[in-house]
């Protein structure tokens, strides 16, 4: 799968076992990327700079499920980014590969020693590697920078760690970014990211509830995707065809008319009548407006979107996109 960026053309490898002889001898990295906040484009900076200056390729390898999710998907926190946002964030800073590695049993149960051996050496021939400074895995978790450091001295390639990012003597992290998200600091993770926090995905067919309610939605499939936010937002979306329209989403449980646990994402645009249906859209929250709620009658539901709407209105009105 190839991926255009600013000035490159990336290529996406799933497995070990595909990487293609024009990846390896590369300038690699290892992590979730879980947002790709400025903590990370940090670490892809060094790395491009590294592999410019050494002539090679820069590689970012990545698991699918990440290790939590793997563990523990009930329990594990929820993305910033799916694998899709993540790739094309990526493709931004002009990495030129992403090697995706399965977590599975197999990945899970080796060492440090066998994963440096198997996945750095043997598959891709690492010659730098650029890692964040906390960084660790193996079966064992003895695989941190200073054991890297000794396998690279051993084996053949360099080492190299980022230091980490603070804002505001806070260290920036993805933990952080979710902690902002949940008590509605969008100006805040926003800082964090490096960009305001977004959501894409596909405009799905609904139950045309938003129509009956005199507040057509589009509604933006989050398959297994749980938000780390609830409430009503002020947005802009981000249309196939490049255009900005403001608008205001819900994004939670619907808790007034359903009952199911899903987490839904529902766009009202504003004065905006056109059929997007299975068009990809990107959701930018602006502003948080409340919390969602639930409500005793669909009247009264009826009443607070509309409210919110003229709200946000008002708000887009002041501060035109």
């Amino acid at each position: 799968m190839r991926f255009s960026g600013k000035m490159s053309s990336m290529q996406l490898v799933r497995g070990l076992h595909n990487v293609r002889p024009d990846a390896r001898g590369c300038v690699a990295t290892i992590g979730n990327f879980d947002g790709v906040h400025l903590g990370h484009q940090q670490i892809l900076q060094r790395l491009v700079a590294r592999a410019r200056l050494l002539e090679l390729p820069a590689c970012v390898i990545i698991f699918e499920p990440q290790p939590l999710e793997y563990f523990n998907r009930e329990q594990a926190p929820v993305r910033l980014s799916r694998l899709r946002d993540k790739l094309e964030l990526f493709a931004r800073h002009e990495i030129d590969w992403v090697l995706c590695i399965a977590f599975n049993r197999k990945l899970q149960q080796l060492t440090a020693q066998e994963f440096v051996e198997q996945a750095l050496v043997q598959a891709l021939a690492v010659k730098h590697l650029q890692v964040g400074d906390d960084f660790r895995f193996g079966c064992d978790r003895s695989g941190d920078f200073a054991y890297l450091q000794q396998s690279g001295a051993q084996l053949g390639f360099s080492v190299e760690p980022t230091r980490t990012v603070s804002l505001a003597g806070e260290r920036i992290s993805s933990t952080a970014i979710r902690n902002a998200l949940a008590g509605g600091e969008l100006d805040k993770a926003a800082q964090m990211l490096g960009r305001p926090f977004s959501i894409s995905g596909r405009i799905m067919h609904g139950q045309k509830l938003g129509r009956k309610l005199r507040a057509p939605t589009a509604n933006v499939q989050l398959k297994r995707f749980q938000a780390p936010m609830q409430g009503v937002f002020i947005v802009q979306a981000l249309l196939a065809d490049g255009r900005l329209v403001p608008g205001v989403a819900n994004i939670g449980m619907r808790p007034t008319v359903e009952q199911s646990g899903r987490a839904y994402l529902e766009v009202h645009l504003l004065d905006f009548d056109e059929d997007i249906y299975s068009q990809r859209m990107t959701v930018i929250f602006v502003k948080k407006l409340r919390d969602e709620e639930k409500f005793a009658t669909i009247d009264q539901l009826q009443e607070a979107i509309a409210a919110d709407i003229e709200q946000a209105g008002r708000y887009w009105q002041q501060n035109a996109p």
